[in-house]
């Protein structure tokens, strides 16, 4: 069975991966010079089923609000004339009940759970190494109030099945010695003793590397998608800057290309690009840095330590299709890098940069059978690709090859 994964992130690759250890004969078709450039290298590196919240919550709404009126919230809005982004907000904003908050972040939960499960089986048997930290992950609080009211909100991953523990400023300055010196600026943290962390673009490239020499998978790089060529309900060919490229099957897991591309088959998908700001520091000699990952719960900057580096990460723009940054948009994770890591790393030297992550309505991806037979869709991951890309790349793969998958589908069926 010849099958083409449309789209070389951590997504694409993993799906590779499943696909060609069920007998597929898989390509991969990538427009980039090289795999996991986009969103998989400028993630958070967290693999966070302990912040599985959906974005779209009572909360959201005022924090648009407020970003409209110019203030550096965590989710903001930048309106432009754009017809997609105002029927995506409103599908946005009609998940913003505390009823489906709670739903959704539930089904987000369940999948990031599994796909974590399924990763650490796949990490194990192939050996992969990507910079992996196993001390679970810190969600820091500057007050007392404030660790209270996440004490309450994160008993909802609690009661089905994260392990939490709540510790004082002290207890986290103990398992993790960045904090001692800066241990009066916190309250404490809620350590997540299940989450991770890890280098996403590494543990891309070490798994393309067993597809290829282990499962023979073909890669095809600087190879754009522009169309997927319809015929009734099976797509015939996937349209490239290289020409035509014909399969048995197709998986698109292009992240914010998705819907453009998918729309020239006929199919809608409620995707909507997030752009987030990423940067990463080279640490330095001797310097006291952050061990375990975590995300300040109030500015809502996370960080994670990937080998010799420091990355930091914040923000959710609804901005359209743009690429661009300015220095400004890095104020907040500079002011947190400064306040909580003053040693850690050269903050002169940071690569920055900003990506766009595949956000849909209710915060569940979407995935599996379409209106075509053999169109598959794996996409919308959002913010939590790194933690999901492993499950729903065995859920694609399980569908594909007629196998029940092993994770109830309640919630994260293709919605049209």
């Amino acid at each position: 069975m010849k099958t083409l994964v449309l789209g070389g992130g951590v997504v694409g690759v993993s799906t590779a991966y499943f696909l060609a250890k069920a007998g597929h004969e898989v390509t991969v078709v990538e427009e980039k010079d090289a795999l996991g450039l986009e969103a998989t290298a400028a993630n958070a590196g967290i693999i966070a089923p302990g912040h599985s919240f959906a974005w779209a919550s009572p909360r959201a709404p005022r924090m648009l609000l407020a970003s409209l009126r110019g203030a550096e919230t965590a989710i903001r809005v930048r309106l432009a004339p754009d017809l997609q982004l105002y029927t995506w907000g409103l599908r946005f904003l009609r998940e913003c009940t505390a009823d489906r908050a709670r739903r959704n972040t539930l089904i987000k939960l369940r999948l990031c759970q599994y796909s974590q499960a399924v990763m650490n089986e796949l990490v194990s048997a192939e050996g992969l190494e990507y910079h992996a930290v196993t001390k679970g992950a810190l969600y820091l609080y500057r007050d007392a109030a404030e660790l209270e009211a996440g004490t309450k909100k994160m008993a909802l991953l609690a009661e089905h099945g994260q392990k939490q523990e709540i510790l004082g400023a002290s207890e986290v300055a103990k398992l993790d010695p960045v904090f001692e010196p800066v241990k009066g600026k916190i309250a404490g943290a809620i350590r997540d003793l299940g989450d991770s962390s890890g280098d996403a673009r590494l543990f891309v490239e070490n798994l393309a590397r067993v597809c290829r020499d282990k499962l023979g998978v073909a890669v095809k790089l600087g190879t754009r998608v522009t169309q997927l060529r319809a015929d009734g309900d099976r797509i015939d060919g996937a349209v490239t800057s290289e020409g035509t490229l014909t399969a048995d099957n197709y998986v698109l897991a292009l992240g914010v290309g998705a819907p453009s591309v998918a729309r020239t088959a006929g199919v809608r998908l409620p995707i909507y690009p997030a752009k987030g700001y990423s940067s990463t520091f080279p640490l330095k000699p001797g310097g006291l840095a952050p061990t375990v990952p975590g995300v300040d719960e109030r500015w809502l900057v996370g960080w994670s330590r990937l080998g010799d580096r420091l990355r930091l990460t914040s923000t959710a723009e609804f901005a359209g299709y743009d690429w661009g940054w300015t220095p400004r948009d890095f104020n907040n994770i500079l002011r947190l890098a400064r306040d909580l890591f003053p040693d850690a790393a050269d903050y002169d030297q940071g690569q920055y940069r900003a990506c766009l992550r595949p956000m849909t309505p209710d915060g569940p991806p979407i995935l599996g059978l379409g209106r075509h037979r053999n169109l598959f869709l794996n996409c919308g991951h959002g913010h939590m690709g790194w933690t999901m890309a492993c499950g729903t790349a065995r859920i694609v793969a399980d569908l594909m090859t007629g196998r029940m998958p092993e994770l109830d589908l309640e919630g994260l069926t293709v919605r049209r």
